[in-house]
Protein backbone atom coordinates (compact mmCIF):
# COMPACT_ATOMS: atom_id res chain seq x y z
CA UNK A 1 0.00 0.00 0.00
CA UNK A 2 1.02 3.56 -0.31
CA UNK A 3 1.83 5.77 2.34
CA UNK A 4 -1.12 7.58 2.12
CA UNK A 5 -4.17 5.98 2.73
CA UNK A 6 -7.54 7.51 0.24
CA UNK A 7 -10.43 9.36 2.25
CA UNK A 8 -13.38 7.01 3.04
CA UNK A 9 -15.38 6.92 -0.13
CA UNK A 10 -18.78 7.46 2.34
CA UNK A 11 -18.05 10.18 4.28
CA UNK A 12 -14.76 11.87 2.35
CA UNK A 13 -13.10 12.11 5.30
CA UNK A 14 -9.14 11.71 5.54
CA UNK A 15 -8.94 9.84 8.71
CA UNK A 16 -8.46 6.22 7.24
CA UNK A 17 -6.45 3.73 8.89
CA UNK A 18 -5.76 -0.06 8.16
CA UNK A 19 -6.97 -3.07 10.35
CA UNK A 20 -5.18 -6.58 9.19
CA UNK A 21 -6.34 -6.13 5.06
CA UNK A 22 -9.37 -3.40 5.31
CA UNK A 23 -9.29 -0.08 5.22
CA UNK A 24 -11.64 1.78 8.10
CA UNK A 25 -13.11 5.24 8.91
CA UNK A 26 -13.43 6.18 12.49
CA UNK A 27 -15.71 8.71 11.66
CA UNK A 28 -18.81 6.53 9.98
CA UNK A 29 -18.05 3.42 10.93
CA UNK A 30 -17.46 2.12 6.60
CA UNK A 31 -14.74 -0.98 6.17
CA UNK A 32 -13.32 -1.42 2.81
CA UNK A 33 -10.66 -3.61 1.17
CA UNK A 34 -7.84 -1.63 -0.53
CA UNK A 35 -8.50 -3.35 -3.65
CA UNK A 36 -12.20 -1.41 -3.48
CA UNK A 37 -10.07 1.89 -3.14
CA UNK A 38 -8.37 1.11 -6.42
CA UNK A 39 -5.14 0.26 -5.81
CA UNK A 40 -3.84 -3.38 -7.00
CA UNK A 41 -2.90 -6.16 -4.80
CA UNK A 42 0.51 -6.72 -4.62
CA UNK A 43 1.52 -8.94 -7.41
CA UNK A 44 -1.02 -8.28 -9.69
CA UNK A 45 -1.24 -6.19 -13.24
CA UNK A 46 -2.79 -2.91 -13.78
CA UNK A 47 -5.43 -2.88 -16.48
CA UNK A 48 -4.32 -1.07 -19.21
CA UNK A 49 -7.25 -0.36 -21.85
CA UNK A 50 -5.86 0.00 -25.33
CA UNK A 51 -7.85 1.48 -28.38
CA UNK A 52 -8.34 -0.86 -31.71
CA UNK A 53 -4.94 -0.65 -33.44
CA UNK A 54 -3.22 -1.16 -29.61
CA UNK A 55 -2.36 2.17 -29.17
CA UNK A 56 -2.55 3.08 -24.98
CA UNK A 57 -5.42 5.20 -24.55
CA UNK A 58 -5.59 7.79 -21.14
CA UNK A 59 -8.39 10.51 -19.76
CA UNK A 60 -8.63 13.61 -21.76
CA UNK A 61 -7.70 11.55 -24.79
CA UNK A 62 -9.08 12.84 -28.41
CA UNK A 63 -10.20 9.66 -30.72
CA UNK A 64 -11.63 8.33 -33.67
CA UNK A 65 -14.51 6.41 -34.32
CA UNK A 66 -13.17 3.28 -36.46
CA UNK A 67 -16.76 1.56 -37.16
CA UNK A 68 -20.19 2.80 -37.82
CA UNK A 69 -22.39 2.57 -34.38
CA UNK A 70 -26.14 2.01 -34.69
CA UNK A 71 -27.32 4.53 -31.40
CA UNK A 72 -30.29 2.16 -29.74
CA UNK A 73 -32.52 3.64 -27.52
CA UNK A 74 -33.56 7.67 -27.22
CA UNK A 75 -33.75 8.91 -30.94
CA UNK A 76 -31.47 6.33 -32.51
CA UNK A 77 -29.36 7.11 -35.55
CA UNK A 78 -25.58 5.98 -36.15
CA UNK A 79 -22.64 7.31 -35.12
CA UNK A 80 -20.50 7.41 -38.45
CA UNK A 81 -16.67 6.26 -39.21
CA UNK A 82 -14.29 9.01 -38.30
CA UNK A 83 -16.35 10.59 -36.47
CA UNK A 84 -13.81 12.66 -33.81
CA UNK A 85 -14.41 12.41 -29.85
CA UNK A 86 -12.83 14.69 -27.42
CA UNK A 87 -12.34 14.51 -23.79
CA UNK A 88 -12.76 10.84 -23.12
CA UNK A 89 -13.21 9.12 -19.92
CA UNK A 90 -11.99 5.34 -19.03
CA UNK A 91 -14.56 3.53 -16.88
CA UNK A 92 -13.77 0.11 -15.35
CA UNK A 93 -17.52 -0.16 -14.43
CA UNK A 94 -19.27 0.35 -17.94
CA UNK A 95 -22.09 -1.60 -19.10
CA UNK A 96 -21.04 -4.86 -20.60
CA UNK A 97 -17.87 -3.90 -21.77
CA UNK A 98 -18.19 -0.56 -22.68
CA UNK A 99 -14.95 1.00 -21.02
CA UNK A 100 -15.16 4.62 -22.20
CA UNK A 101 -17.66 7.39 -21.26
CA UNK A 102 -17.37 10.32 -23.91
CA UNK A 103 -19.95 12.81 -25.67
CA UNK A 104 -20.17 12.01 -28.71
CA UNK A 105 -20.99 15.01 -30.76
CA UNK A 106 -24.68 15.26 -32.30
CA UNK A 107 -25.38 12.20 -29.86
CA UNK A 108 -24.57 13.25 -26.52
CA UNK A 109 -23.10 11.68 -23.24
CA UNK A 110 -22.64 7.64 -24.19
CA UNK A 111 -20.22 4.54 -23.14
CA UNK A 112 -18.25 2.90 -26.18
CA UNK A 113 -15.76 0.19 -26.69
CA UNK A 114 -12.05 0.32 -26.75
CA UNK A 115 -12.14 -1.41 -29.76
CA UNK A 116 -14.03 0.71 -31.73
CA UNK A 117 -12.26 3.86 -31.89
CA UNK A 118 -8.51 4.95 -32.85
CA UNK A 119 -6.34 7.27 -30.60
CA UNK A 120 -6.36 10.75 -32.54
CA UNK A 121 -2.90 12.04 -33.21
Amino acid sequence: MSDVLPACPQCTESYTYEQGSLLVCPMCGHEWSAQQAGEPAPGEAVDVIKDAVGNPLTDGDTVTIVKSLKVKGGGGGVVKIGTKVRGIRLISDGVGDHDIDATVPGFGRMQLKSSVVKKAV
